[in-house]
């Protein structure tokens, strides 16, 4: 469904399970990040009504998730660590050409948007289905079908304002180069890394 190339190590999960603290910090973040995320786009995209308003109830979700992660941080004693720089959205971001027309770079956005939200779910699915530790597996079971609709929201949108077949091939030479991507990844507790 979500057209990975390259599925997760299931061995990640074990590098999870040993660092609780860090991927619930990591997870924080992220979720900041994706309302940060839809704020810019309603910010430079004004003009598209359905984003808007899309945009606008996806700021509110992710912060409401982050709210959830940040309360789990709290209930075990712990605090919010600072942020810290995504290696797999830098490298991801290195894809496509830097300037082009306006409604290109908004296509852009939204399958890097895309892809980031088809990991997460990819991501969030196994940890959902291997984490011994069983509230935040039925946390992550739950977030996952959020992240699987906000993936085919932004794939949506990018097809909608494109053309088809060439958003379509956008998309799958980007999936080639996430594969690529995350063959050096696996070995953080963080959501991507």
């Amino acid at each position: 469904m979500l057209g990975l190339k390259l599925p997760t190590d299931p061995r990640w999960v074990n590098i999870v399970e040993m660092n609780l603290e860090e991927i619930l910090t990591d997870h924080a973040w992220c979720e900041q990040k994706a309302a940060s995320t839809a704020i810019s786009l309603i910010v430079n995209y004004p003009e598209y009504t359905d984003l808007v308003q899309e945009m606008t109830a996806l700021a509110k979700e992710e912060m409401a998730h982050f709210k959830m992660v940040h309360d789990k941080i709290v209930a075990r004693g712990w605090v919010l660590g600072q942020d810290r720089r995504d290696m797999y959205v830098r490298e991801l971001m290195k894809f496509f050409p830097k300037g082009g027309s306006r409604k290109d770079n908004l296509i852009h956005r939204l399958l890097y948007a895309a892809l980031i939200e088809a990991r997460s779910c990819e991501r969030f699915r196994l940890l959902s289905e291997e984490l011994e530790d069983e509230e935040l597996a039925n946390f992550y079971r739950k977030l996952m079908i959020s992240e699987a609709n906000h993936y085919t929201m932004f794939l949506s949108f990018a097809r909608q304002y494109g053309n088809r077949e060439e958003v379509d091939k956008k998309w799958n030479d980007l999936l080639v180069y996430e594969a690529e991507i995350m063959k050096n990844l696996g070995k953080d507790a963080t959501v991507h890394g």
